[in-house]
C-alpha cells in the first residue's frame, strides 16, 4: 500500500512540475515584450525583464498567479511576497505599493491577475452551497496562500485557452474561471471572498465604506458618517477598517489622492498646485511634504524622474 501511495505522489509532482513549467512557456509566448496584454476577457499577462523600483498604484479585486520570479506588496504596515508555489488574494480596492524581485532578460517575471467581480463570487457560492464562516469581519482583504495542485491546473487549463477557438473560450471559459473561484472559497482564503461578495456582518459594510471613499476621495473625510451608515461606534469603524484594508480611513483616502494627483501631473501635464487641488489639499505645502513622504520626492522631481524613465 505505501508503495501504491509514493508512486501516486511520485506522479502527482510530475503532474505539477509539468504544469509549471507549462504556464511558463504559455504566457513567454503570448507576452513576447515587456508589459501587460489581455488574451482573455478579465485575464492579464505580464512580462518583466528586469527588476524595478517601487510601483504606486491601486490593487483591483483579483486571483493572482506568479509562472516566473517574484514580487512583493506593501499595504499600509502589511507585508506580502509571493511566487510561483503562492498566489496572491485582493477582495477590496486597495492603494499600495509593489515591486519585482526577481527578473532578467533570460528569465523574466511572468505572471497572471484574473479579475474577480461581486457578481461571479456571489453566483458561485450560491451554486455550491457555500456557508460564510462566522470570522469574515476580521479577515484582511488581502493575503498570499499556498497554490495547491488543484488550483495550478485550473489556472494552466484557463491559460490554454489563450490558443483555443472563440467558440470553445465561450464555452469553456465560464467553467474554468468558475472551478477557480470554487476551489478559492473551499481553500485557505474562502473567508476573505466573503468580502468581495459583500456577505459577513460587519464586512460588507467596510466594503462599502472603502468604495465610498474611493469615489469621493477628493472630498472631506467624515468618519462619523461613514461610521453611523455602518452601524458601528467611530473607534469600531476604525478597528475594522484597517483589519480590513491595513490602513486607517486616513491613510487610504491619502494615497488615494497622492497616486491620483501624480497620474494628473504625469498623464496629463498638470502643474502641482493644480493637481493638488483637483485632488482634495487646500494647502500646496500640505500637499508637497505628503507627496514627498510616499513617493520619495517633492513632486516636480518626481514628475520629470518619471518622465526621464518613460523617454
Amino acid at each position: 500500500m505505501q508503495q501504491v501511495a509514493d508512486r501516486q505522489a511520485e506522479r502527482r509532482a510530475r503532474e505539477v512540475q509539468a504544469n509549471r513549467e507549462e504556464l511558463v512557456e504559455r504566457i513567454a509566448r503570448t507576452t513576447q515584450q515587456d508589459g501587460e496584454v489581455q488574451p482573455l476577457p478579465g485575464v492579464h499577462f505580464f512580462r518583466l525583464s528586469a527588476t524595478r523600483g517601487l510601483v504606486h498604484g491601486v490593487n483591483r479585486p483579483a486571483f493572482c498567479v506568479i509562472a516566473q520570479g517574484s514580487k512583493e506588496l506593501f499595504l499600509g504596515d502589511r507585508h506580502y511576497r509571493y511566487d510561483p508555489y503562492h498566489y496572491l488574494l485582493v477582495t477590496v480596492d486597495l492603494p499600495g505599493v509593489s515591486r519585482v524581485l526577481e527578473a532578467s532578460p533570460t528569465q523574466p517575471y511572468l505572471s497572471l491577475r484574473l479579475d474577480l467581480s461581486p457578481a461571479l463570487v456571489g453566483a458561485v457560492m450560491a451554486e455550491s452551497g457555500y456557508v460564510t464562516p462566522s470570522h469574515t469581519a476580521r479577515v484582511g482583504a488581502v493575503d498570499v496562500s499556498l497554490l495547491d495542485g488543484e488550483l495550478l491546473d485550473a489556472v494552466v487549463r484557463l491559460v490554454r485557452l489563450t490558443d483555443a477557438p472563440a467558440t470553445e473560450v465561450q464555452a469553456l471559459m465560464p467553467l474554468i474561471v468558475r472551478e477557480i473561484v470554487y476551489r478559492l472559497l473551499v481553500g485557505d482564503q474562502g473567508a476573505r471572498l466573503c468580502h468581495l461578495a459583500g456577505v459577513g456582518g460587519s464586512i460588507s459594510h467596510i466594503a462599502r465604506a472603502v468604495e465610498c471613499i474611493r469615489r469621493n476621495f477628493d472630498q472631506p473625510l467624515r468618519i462619523d458618517q461613514l461610521a453611523r451608515e455602518a452601524g458601528m461606534s467611530v473607534s469600531g469603524f476604525h478597528h475594522y477598517f484597517k483589519a480590513v484594508t491595513g490602513m486607517t480611513p486616513l491613510q487610504f483616502q491619502k494615497q488615494l489622492r497622492l497616486q491620483e494627483a501624480r497620474r494628473l501631473m504625469v498623464g496629463e501635464n498638470l502643474p502641482a498646485i493644480d493637481a493638488a487641488y483637483r485632488v482634495g489639499y487646500q494647502d500646496a505645502s500640505h500637499f508637497n511634504r505628503e507627496y514627498k513622504r510616499l513617493f520619495g520626492a517633492p513632486p516636480v522631481r518626481d514628475v520629470q524622474r518619471l518622465r526621464n524613465s518613460m523617454a
